[in-house]
């Protein structure tokens, strides 16, 4: 099973940008699709944006569309999602996922540990 551990999160100023990476270890990265999920305090996980495994196909939920971008370097067995625009309702704990392309939570079998993204308004 792959294990997937994330950084990039942090603090930042609402409208401002951030640049989550996600690397994989101990599968075959590219047979996996790839997605970010987030969680807020006291609510429930939800999904942010999805990959296939060669990177040609993209989801995006509808409150990041055209916010944020998801991308994949196989060669470097990482994903990414690079986060513009950060309002405050951005605020959770983001996570990487890898399993089966979906918007659905109960498609990925590996999770990462998550990272915190604090946007002040």
């Amino acid at each position: 099973q792959v294990q997937l551990v994330e950084s990039g999160g942090g603090l930042v100023q609402a409208g401002g940008s951030l640049r989550l990476s996600c690397a994989a270890s101990g599968g075959t990265f590219s047979s996996y699709g790839m997605g970010w999920f987030r969680q807020a305090p006291g609510q429930e996980r939800e999904f942010v944006a999805a990959i296939s495994g060669r990177g040609g196909s993209t989801f995006y939920a509808d409150s990041v569309k055209g916010r944020f971008t998801i991308s994949r370097d196989n060669t470097k067995n990482t994903v990414y999602l690079q986060m513009s625009s950060l309002k405050s309702e951005d605020t959770a704990v983001y996570y990487c996922a890898a399993g089966r392309l979906s918007t659905s939570v109960g498609s990925y079998t590996s999770w990462g540990q998550g990272t915190q993204v604090t946007v002040s308004s």
